[in-house]
This record gives C-alpha cells, structure tokens and sequence, in this order.
C-alpha cells in the first residue's frame, strides 16, 4: 500500500478543468491551491511561453520536478498540475504521496474548443493545432488512466457539479454547494 496524503492532485490534459476545478475545491475543503505551473513561473522567473521559447520543454520538465519534490502531503493541499506533469515517473511517485489523484478529462471536440480560446499554449503553436492536440492527448491519455484513482469526464457537466463528486469521493463528504 502506497504513502498518500490528504490532499486532492488534479491531472489531465490542457482544457480540462484542472484549474477551474481545482479552485472550486480549494473553496469547499478550505485547502490551499497549488498551481504547479505556477510554481515554475516564479521557479524561473518567465512565463510558461517563454520557458519552452528559451530552454525547450526538457528544461520545463526538470523545474517542474524540482517544484514536485519541494511539495509535502503536510499540510493536506488541492494541487492542480500541469498537463505534461505525467510524463515522468518520478513525477507521479511524487504526486500519489501528495493525495488523492484525480484525472479530469473530455472529448476531442470540448478540449480543444476550450484550448482554442487561449493564445497561451507553446504546443499547439503548430501548423495544425487540432492534430497536435490529437497526438498530444492520445500520447498521455493511457498514462492519466494509469495515475489516477479517479477519474472524471467534464466534457457536459459544470465545475459545481465536478467538485462535489470529487469532494464526495475524497471524504466522503457533503458540502453544500455555494
């Protein structure tokens, strides 16, 4: 039997609600909200674009490993991470000792109308966003399934309606939704 905190680890592919979740749970659970990109940002002091622009996507892989291994499962957080973040082993060892890991996903359709209104994505910066989302997705999708230890389509429901099932399943738990 693994070594899991308390606290809840979002995973899942670029577009699928980790954020908007993430802070949804926060709230209800009185947690703090973590944003693994986020930490990288400060880790390095640019922004995500400019990280792969300058150093390449290995180098953004390396400080978010060192942001992981700075975490502890003390006090219990709501993590949201980033949609790379599984591609690393060592990174998923990382995340389990965390908390709960919960993999939010959608389909095709949802995931890239929802990318497609934002300009801040260094990997669809492609000829052909949509088949570089394909590829992306099918590329980690077996490795989200692998991690998780829930798993949860937002492709039709609200964000409401994501964090209670998530909070039902953390704790068993019944919190009045605001």
């Amino acid at each position: 039997m693994r070594e899991c905190g308390d606290g809840i680890v979002l995973i899942g592919f670029m577009g699928s609600g980790k954020s908007a979740v993430g802070e949804q749970l926060a709230e209800r659970l009185s947690l703090p909200c973590i944003e693994t990109d986020e930490l990288v940002q400060k880790k390095l002091d640019l922004e995500i674009p400019e990280i792969f622009e300058q150093f390449g996507e290995d180098r953004f892989r390396d400080a978010e490993n060192a942001v992981l291994e700075t975490l502890s499962p003390n006090p219990a957080v709501v993590l949201i991470t980033g949609g790379g973040t599984v591609l690393r082993r060592e990174n998923v060892k990382l995340l389990h000792r965390l908390g709960m890991i919960v993999h939010l996903f959608a389909n095709e359709a949802v995931l890239f109308e929802r990318v497609s209104r934002q300009n801040n994505r260094p990997l669809l910066r492609t000829t052909n966003p949509r088949a570089t989302l394909r590829g992306l997705y099918a590329a980690r999708e077996p490795l989200y399934r692998e991690a998780a230890d829930l798993e949860l389509d937002t492709s039709y429901h609200s964000i409401n309606e994501i964090a209670e099932l998530i909070v039902q399943k953390h704790g068993g738990l019944r919190l009045e939704i605001r």
